[in-house]
């Protein structure tokens, strides 16, 4: 499969590629910073110069040509304000979505956020980012495209367990990113997580297993 990442250089998008490359798949990286690039090509990933808050459809187009899949793994950060939360975590979902329509790349998973709500109340920094996440999930749910929307709970850094728990009652929990980008490489693999939507946080069942009982 050939896979491209938005956001390849993030925590979750560099283990994503590991994973990936691990399975055999080719992996393009879509970021922002040329400089980015030998690490990325270290990684085993080809480096691609696209910055989704400010390209236009025909870059990312061009940027995705000859893909089977891409990912969503871009975000705009904790210490971000409200708008580049419009700018990037919704917009630039909605705007990868439009080039992969363009581009005939049916296969779109994106990491959204447990709790992503495009009705959430406030106007402080998560209820914000809770708002975007829901409104690019709900955009994307409409798109036509083969979508699969993971919604993580809390993420740290600690080693994978290759365990997890998914589904729309997760709770409040935590996951390390290594099993986030197991799962995402197990679900882009899966054609049975086309069309779904689910939580995901730490648990006892082994990945591809948690995959197969939503």
């Amino acid at each position: 499969m050939r896979v491209a990442i938005a956001g390849g250089h993030g925590k979750i998008g560099r283990l994503l590629i590991a994973e990936l490359r691990e399975r055999g798949d080719e992996v393009r990286s879509l970021d922002r910073k040329a400089e980015y690039g030998d690490e990325l090509r270290e990684a085993g990933a080809e480096p691609v110069v696209c910055d989704l808050e400010w390209a236009g459809l025909p870059e990312i187009a061009d940027a995705i040509e000859g893909m089977d899949a891409v990912v969503f793994s871009v975000g705009a950060g904790p210490g971000s304000g409200p708008e580049p939360k419009w700018t990037i975590d919704y917009a630039g979902a909605l705007k990868l979505a439009a080039a992969a329509l363009i581009g005939g790349v049916r296969r779109y998973v994106i990491v959204s956020s447990i709790g992503a709500d495009p009705r959430a109340e406030g106007d402080e920094g998560f209820a914000v980012y809770l708002r975007a996440k829901g409104k690019a999930d709900e955009e994307l749910q409409k798109s036509g495209l083969d979508y699969t929307v993971v919604r993580p709970t809390g993420l740290s850094d600690e080693p994978g367990t290759g365990r997890v728990k998914a589904g729309e009652g997760v709770g409040r929990g935590e996951i390390s990113r290594a099993d986030v980008a197991a799962t995402l490489a197990a679900a882009l693999h899966t054609p049975d997580t086309i069309g779904k939507t689910f939580g995901l946080t730490s648990g006892e069942q082994p990945i591809e297993e948690a995959l197969a009982s939503l």
